[in-house]
């Protein structure tokens, strides 16, 4: 039976995502989405009226995935030192899985052409990603907001450098998939594991 209303929209933009990956947005063609699809141009136009808004809607999808994939610190464990080392290597998988980097490139690419895409893209990749990691210090450790913030934003940078800006020059071989629902018990921890232990030390020294 042939897909129709949501589920079509749903089809589309899932096949979308793949087409701009392999070829960036300049490249990407309507008739190659609507073939991907298996569905008609007129079909792929009465959704998404331009290759613009489809995009955009992408971008979305893209944006949800992460934070429904990302989950919260406290879901993780109930031993904090364990929620956040595993909350933090589950993000940085996720950032530096090969199609995260290639829609991270993508983006940066046009975004004089879409510009609130861009800042709405960068406010759920690390401004929510540092907001769920304040909050969870916050409660945790009972840190005033301010202290929460700095803590939350002193992880972050330790869990992001080197790796994440390794991954996103092409320095470092990307991986080309992962587990969609719970980290891999391969991923190197080691590293998080370590300033996480000095930051929940030093937060339970205070």
């Amino acid at each position: 039976m042939a897909r129709r209303g949501d589920e079509l929209r749903e089809h589309i933009l899932w096949m979308a995502k793949d087409v701009f990956l392999e070829e960036g947005f300049e490249r990407t063609s309507m008739d190659v989405v609507a073939a991907r699809s298996q569905t008609t141009k007129s079909s792929l136009y009465a959704h998404f009226e331009s290759k613009e808004k489809l995009f955009l809607a992408v971008i979305e999808l893209v944006r949800g995935l992460f934070l429904a994939r990302l989950k919260l610190p406290s879901d993780y464990s109930e031993d904090p030192e364990q929620a956040l080392t595993s909350f933090c290597g589950r993000y940085l998988e996720i950032l530096t899985y090969e199609g995260s980097i290639r829609m991270i490139r993508i983006s940066l690419a046009e975004t004089d052409r879409f510009s609130q895409q861009a800042a709405q893209y960068f406010d759920v990749l690390f401004t929510q990603v540092h907001a769920r990691l304040s909050a969870y210090f916050k409660a945790t450790f009972e840190l005033s907001s301010k202290a929460a913030d700095e803590v939350a934003h002193r992880l972050l940078g330790q869990v992001l450098y080197p790796r994440f800006p390794r991954a996103l020059f092409g320095i470092d071989a990307l991986a080309a998939s992962f587990d969609r629902e719970a980290l891999a018990p391969d991923f190197d921890l080691k590293p998080i594991r370590r300033v996480v232990a000095l930051i929940t030390k030093s937060l339970q020294k205070a």
